[in-house]
């Protein structure tokens, strides 16, 4: 029986065939010269075991392929690992040589990389150390910290398909440019000024636009913790790495979710930045141009002090020199200091929380994750209030209609390229091919729906001053990140919860909550429909399939409030914890 994928309007997608050409061979090539990329001493000589016998590999199970020094390498965090190399107790040599080898099993479980440039990246490790050894300090904030990047972001000597095979061998598609292999991103130069090292891009779907991260090159990027489970789109494949402890840090791009569900669906902290604050400037990207709502990059790892160091440290290279569009704005050390001395003052905190978007009803674990939170926070005498902003779902109406300003011209000429199949998830968006484009006045109409809803959101929140009980706004917003803890691979998905921020270009953290456990998140026998669709979408929850899956959430603060989101989400993630792991003592 043939799939369907659902949009938000529950259109079934049409049937998108392509004729059989040379698109396969590439991409086999392709493939293989990843695979090729791996020394031998680092290849898997057993058959990958099934998800079925082992659904989670994360953890302990790599272990039995790693030394003991490359385990503790690899399982220390970012701040750690940079303070270790900094202190001269790791040489970056043996740092990068661990994540290297952890990134190549990483790939081979759960296929999350497109670039392998190991041998370079030791090169580089090596210069570090002798910088090291000659000057007696480190080179940069970042010195020896490997960094994994989203396959978006060009490097110097590697290429960028971005999940095309008609890009494999072109600079974005366009033969004889002179940037093939030759151009690097704005992040990436910065990323090397502060003594990064870089080893590694990661999957992405093809066009960027998918819950789920799938290519005609390197096929699914399945889900670390339940392989039953997809690891999340676009920035699928840094979701996966650094979920297996393949990269301590990485960056990701976020349009209407893609590090925000990677990040959740893996049991991470990510940021999507306000746009402006990071550096964007010469990335690969899918409808390059369209600026009502823009995708902006920002980090994914373990921990919020690991994302406030790589703000930090991108920051002091004053990125506004170099990007036009990022704004004139350092690192505020005041605004952490005044957020941590906030959180830690016992005054009274009021956090906004949202349930249900009004459109589709999240799934169990969900529901139980926001109220573990909950009882977390009045425990430490806060309060929650109900959120009900302007409405969620002509939020996801203006960020739907920019998709396809162009028709759908950008990634059909893409595809085109090679004449490779578009993937079923992305079909309902796009179709089998490029349509009408919209007139400037149909744009300009949703430039203004757009500035509209910014700012009825934006009053919202102010009128909690009233109703808070302090006096201020409520500090934050809690609410889903997606109605599932993830999307499975060809079953109807709901992105509402992450693309109706977007349309806001507000600052949000992602925040690992829990586990699903399928004793405990049992299917709501007495769930009542919003629609046909949020039916179809709570008929998906089968508590065995998602049993053991990370549960996450969304933290939602205002325009550049990257400094004080990442403290809250610090103190939210922490408070939870504590409360988590008393609560089971007492049982």
């Amino acid at each position: 029986m043939k799939r369907q994928y659902y949009s938000l309007r529950s259109t079934p997608v049409e049937s998108i065939m392509s004729p059989e050409v040379d698109w396969k061979a590439k991409a086999a090539a392709k493939a293989a010269s990843i695979s090729d990329a791996i020394p031998e001493t680092w290849r898997i000589p057993e058959p990958i075991v099934t998800a079925d016998a082992q659904r989670d590999i994360t953890g302990p199970y790599l272990h039995k392929y790693l030394t003991g020094d490359e385990i503790e390498i690899t399982e220390t965090n970012a701040v750690g690992i940079v303070r270790k190399v900094a202190d001269g107790e790791w040489r970056a040599e043996t740092v990068a040589r661990a994540f290297c080898h952890r990134a190549a099993l990483a790939h081979q479980y759960v296929s999350c990389l497109h670039e392998v440039f190991f041998d370079a990246a030791i090169q580089n490790a090596v210069a570090l150390d002798e910088y090291y050894r000659q000057h007696g300090k480190p080179i940069g904030p970042l010195h020896g910290l490997p960094v994994s990047l989203k396959d978006q972001m060009h490097v110097k000597g590697v290429e960028t398909t971005m999940g095309y095979v008609g890009w494999i061998g072109t600079f974005q598609g366009k033969q004889g440019t002179g940037l093939e292999k030759q151009f690097e991103s704005e992040i990436v130069t910065e990323l090397r000024s502060l003594g990064a090292v870089l080893y590694c891009k990661t999957s992405v779907p093809q066009t960027l636009m998918s819950a789920e991260t799938m290519n005609n090159i390197i096929g699914y990027t399945f889900n670390p913790k339940n392989r039953n489970l997809s690891s999340g789109g676009s920035s699928g494949g840094e979701g996966a790495l650094i979920s297996l402890r393949g990269s301590p840090i990485g960056f990701g791009t976020d349009y209407s979710g893609s590090i925000r569900m990677p990040a959740a669906f893996n049991g991470l902290y990510g940021i999507r930045p306000s746009s402006g604050r990071l550096p964007y400037q010469g990335m690969a990207n899918s409808m390059d141009g369209q600026n009502t709502v823009l995708s902006v990059v920002g980090p994914l790892s373990h921990s919020p002090a690991d994302l406030r160091l790589m703000l930090e440290s991108i920051l002091s290279r004053q990125p506004w020199l170099h990007d036009p569009a990022v704004v004139e704005m350092p690192w505020r050390p005041d605004i952490v200091q005044a957020t941590e001395k906030l959180v830690h003052s016992g005054q009274r905190l009021v956090f906004g929380m949202m349930s249900c978007d009004g459109e589709v009803q999240p799934h169990p674990p969900i529901l139980r994750a926001l109220a573990l939170v909950q009882k977390a926070l009045n425990c430490q005498g806060h309060d929650i209030i109900d959120w009900a902003p302007p409405s969620h779902k002509l939020a996801v109406d203006i960020v739907q209609t920019c998709w396809l300003y162009d028709g759908g011209e950008d990634v059909h000429h893409s595809f085109g390229l090679s004449g490779e199949p578009i993937a079923e998830q992305i079909g309902w968006i796009y179709g089998s091919q490029a349509r009408e484009q919209m007139n400037a006045s149909d744009i300009a109409r949703n430039n203004v729906a757009k500035r509209d809803y910014q700012k009825e959101y934006m009053e919202y929140w102010n009128s909690t001053s009233e109703t808070s009980g302090t006096g201020r706004p409520v500090e934050a917003v809690i609410m889903p990140a997606g109605e599932a803890v993830a999307t499975r691979q060809g079953c109807a998905t709901y992105g509402g919860y992450t693309t109706a921020l977007s349309a806001l270009d507000w600052t949000v953290v992602t925040i690992p909550i829990t586990t699903v456990d399928k004793d405990v998140d049992p299917v709501n026998s007495s769930f009542s429909s919003l629609s046909d669709f949020d039916a179809l979408i709570q008929q998906g929850y089968i508590p065995e399939t998602y049993d053991g899956a990370h549960v996450s959430l969304q933290l939602l603060g205002r325009r550049f409030q990257e400094e004080k989101l990442l403290v809250l989400a610090d103190y939210i993630g922490k408070t939870v914890a504590s409360y988590i792991s008393t609560s089971l003592g007492k049982k």
